[in-house]
């Protein structure tokens, strides 16, 4: 009410009067104007996150560009170097972030929501926006091998009890290896990171406090000698244990300059042990003597990580292969895809330790679309139970007219949360709880309440008002991403009330769905006079873009529209002849850089419709992932490097993993299809290909091609819950469709002419 009556807005613009500057309040409404008129705004959430953002953004100008003799991060090494082609002039930029090399892979174990993040050049991040800790090598002839200034590394990914990221660096003189993992070590989990030196001169080993990480500054106001045991005691509360006693050790703080450059003087002043600054900017080093002979010596620190909070569920697996019993298993002779599917099946297990979430870093927090997305994922890997304590949270989360509220204005979120409810009622072969049935009910009852009805322009009758929606569509609008989902959560709310006989209005909300997808097919005719094609659009007030990846949703996942209708295939023309980037899907608006969950969803399109352009796309992505398996959200097409949101994006491997099963099992309404990805050159290989076990609506299959021999032999080997489908059939691409048949399921291949 105050805000009402106090004349705020006359004010602001008194005052930027007075000081000649543009009126805040008039540039406002400008830049509203360019979305329609919605009763929410961006999302005080994304506004939040961008405010934090930005402000460490307008730390990096003052710290780094001053500073570049500095040993900074890779992303910094690269983006501020002018011979490079990462290099962003920084000119009237308002903030210097990260822009081309968002990536990085997080350590962890599958049911703890701990994340330490290791960056492309072995930078390590212990704790959530936390300060770093470096390594480097510096031989005895004063060659420093410092990774982040490397163009080269190697960086890999080794799955075993733990997840280990390895980084090997080299120069003339030197290798440099770093291994970095979290173990529970019996008392509670730590990071432990073990480093090796290689030099035909010898040298010293040094890890490094660093007051960065993979965004830019973070703040370390204080260092110290821990008093008992080797180590430092870093802002007064976290302890970095050292495996043995340094040989020296070193501070430095921002007037001082970094530590790298004490590291060959000679102090005739007894040792610090500690060092302050005011501006945060204190640096530290231990360094181990490492003599020529010595290669196989190792040196290495352990950071005691927090306890987590709020896990929901009784989760006790303690390593991966333990929490990985009962997952699909991809035997393919192409072992990159089968790396990146099982490097895939690990982060989303690792991001739904807690509350499931999109990103280990910048996107460390709850999305529905995000979460509905990668627990479908994790149901067709074979998680239900995971997925099941996961989806008990969502009626906590849905406000009291029925909205399942993550975010303000997003209005897919009802719709994402029924269907995947359904999900998980038809894969895991389970009702759904009673416990979620009224959640459901009022739910899909917001559906119905929240279409408009009689707007003026006929185009939107029936659909959702404007919404914020998926930030990569562009300013608030009536999105048909939000309206297909709407009625595939309206279908799946019908489907599950009545399968429970949970009261009548089943059928509002199954008469509802018919209608509003007449409504929206109605929409789309009108489109379609005016502009002269089928294709959809992002939304009825807007012309054709990169944005209508979003209407696809109509076909993958939902299948509203039968496989190659015309407007899907006129819509996936457009995006296949306009929006592609080296082979991938490039994303103009907010992204601005190739993303793989869309140009995998454009892939499924094209799988759907049997048509070979899905093969090319899937490959394009796959390229694109870091040799630890991992996607940031969107890619520089230049640099190759995350140029927006996580360095490793959940949505990302959820969509790879969807990928790869449909390839294999793809469930179309009344009836399985085996094989019609599996790519001939597999085959080729004759090696014996196999996926599964992963949950259908009829109980889980495996599909085997035993290729060894003569023609392929396709098995399916079932465990049925009840009768089963009748019609299965295999269609795998170059040989001729056949159906498979109960009790055995299989038949030989044979070639199109």
């Amino acid at each position: 009410m105050l805000k009402r009556l106090f004349p705020w807005k006359f004010l602001l613009g008194l005052a930027a009067k007075r000081y000649d500057i543009i009126d805040p309040i008039s540039v406002a409404a400008r830049i509203r104007s360019f979305a329609q008129p919605s009763e929410v705004q961006e999302p005080i959430e994304l506004l939040r996150a961008g405010i934090i953002f930005h402000a460490r953004g307008l730390i990096n100008t003052k710290a780094i560009q001053h500073n570049l003799d500095w040993i900074w991060p890779y992303w910094v090494e690269r983006q501020f170097n002018p011979q490079d082609h990462s290099f962003i002039p920084r000119a009237f930029s308002f903030s210097h972030i990260n822009l081309t090399h968002r990536n990085w892979t997080a350590l962890g174990l599958p049911d703890l929501p701990l994340f330490p993040i290791v960056d492309p050049r072995g930078l390590i991040t212990p704790l959530p926006d936390g300060w770093s800790i470096d390594c480097w090598f510096i031989d005895d002839e004063g060659n420093a091998l410092c990774p982040s200034k490397l163009t080269e590394v190697e960086q890999r990914l080794q799955d075993d009890r733990l997840r280990r990221v390895i980084t090997t660096s080299r120069n003339n003189t030197a290798v440099l290896e770093v291994e970095a993992a979290v173990d529970d070590l019996g008392f509670g989990p730590h990071l432990q990171v073990k480093a090796r030196a290689d030099s035909v001169t010898g040298g010293w080993l040094v890890f490094s406090l660093r007051p960065c990480n993979p965004e830019g500054v973070q703040f370390i106001e204080k260092a110290q000698l821990l008093e008992n045991e080797p180590g430092w005691l870093v802002n007064g509360e976290t302890v970095v244990s050292l495996d043995q006693e340094p040989d020296r050790t070193l501070f430095s703080n921002y007037r001082q300059g970094d530590v790298f450059y004490l590291l060959d003087r000679k102090s005739t002043h007894p040792p610090q042990k500690s060092q302050t600054c005011r501006i945060g900017m204190v640096t530290a080093a231990a360094l181990h003597r490492v003599e020529a002979v010595e290669a196989e010596r190792e040196f290495g620190y352990r950071v005691t990580l927090p306890a987590p909070e709020n896990i929901e569920g009784n989760r006790t697996s303690r390593s991966w292969p333990e929490a990985e019993q009962g997952a699909t298993e991809l035997q393919v002779p192409d072992e990159h895809v089968r790396f990146l599917h099982d490097s895939a099946i690990r982060t989303l297990l690792h991001l739904s330790g807690g509350e499931i979430v999109p990103g280990p870093y910048t996107y460390n927090r709850f999305w529905f679309r995000d979460a509905c997305l990668m627990l479908n994922a994790l149901l067709a890997s074979g998680f239900p139970d995971r997925c099941r304590q996961q989806l008990a949270t969502f009626p906590k989360r849905q406000a009291h007219n029925g909205y399942f509220h993550s975010q303000d204005g997003e209005w897919d979120a009802n719709g994402q949360v029924l269907w995947i409810m359904n999900r998980y009622r038809l894969l895991a072969g389970s009702p759904v709880p009673t416990a979620w049935l009224t959640s459901i009910a009022k739910g899909a009852e917001w559906i119905v309440r929240k279409r408009v009805l009689d707007p003026a322009d006929p185009k939107l009758r029936g659909l959702l008002p404007p919404g914020f929606s998926a930030e990569h569509f562009g300013p608030n609008d009536n999105y048909y991403w939000d309206d297909f989902w709407a009625v595939a959560g309206l279908h799946a709310a019908a489907d599950m009330l009545e399968a429970q006989n949970h009261g009548h209005a089943y059928t509002i909300y199954r008469e509802t769905a018919k209608s509003m997808l007449q409504d929206i097919l109605n929409s789309l005719a009108l489109i379609e006079r005016e502009k002269g094609s089928p294709a959809m659009p992002t939304s009825p007030n807007r012309r054709l873009d990169s944005g209508a990846i979003g209407s696809l949703a109509a076909d993958y996942p939902l299948q509203l529209l039968p496989p190659g209708d015309r407007r899907t295939m006129a819509t996936a023309g457009y995006l296949f002849n306009n929006c592609l980037q080296k082979g991938c899907f490039f994303q103009d608006m907010i992204h601005s850089g190739i993303n793989v969950y869309m140009t995998l969803a454009l892939a499924q399109t094209y799988l759907r419709a049997r048509d070979p352009r899905f093969e090319a796309l899937a490959r394009a992505a796959a390229a694109f992932a870091s040799p630890t398996g991992q996607w940031p959200e969107a890619i520089h097409p230049l640099t190759g490097g995350g140029c927006m949101g996580d360095g490793q994006h959940g949505w990302a491997a959820a969509e790879w993993l969807m990928m790869i099963r449909n390839r294999f099992v793809l469930e179309e309404r009344d009836r399985l299809v085996i094989g019609r990805g599996i790519s001939p050159t597999w085959i080729a290989r004759r090696k014996r290909l196999s996926y599964g076990p992963t949950p259908t609506p009829y109980g889980p299959v495996r599909v085997v091609v035993d290729c060894r021999t003569g023609d392929p032999e396709v098995v399916l080997e079932t465990a049925w819950r009840g009768p089963g489908p009748e019609n299965i059939s295999a269609e795998v691409p170059g040989y001729r469709d056949c159906r498979l048949s109960g009790p055995h399921y299989r038949c030989t291949l044979e070639k199109t002419e």
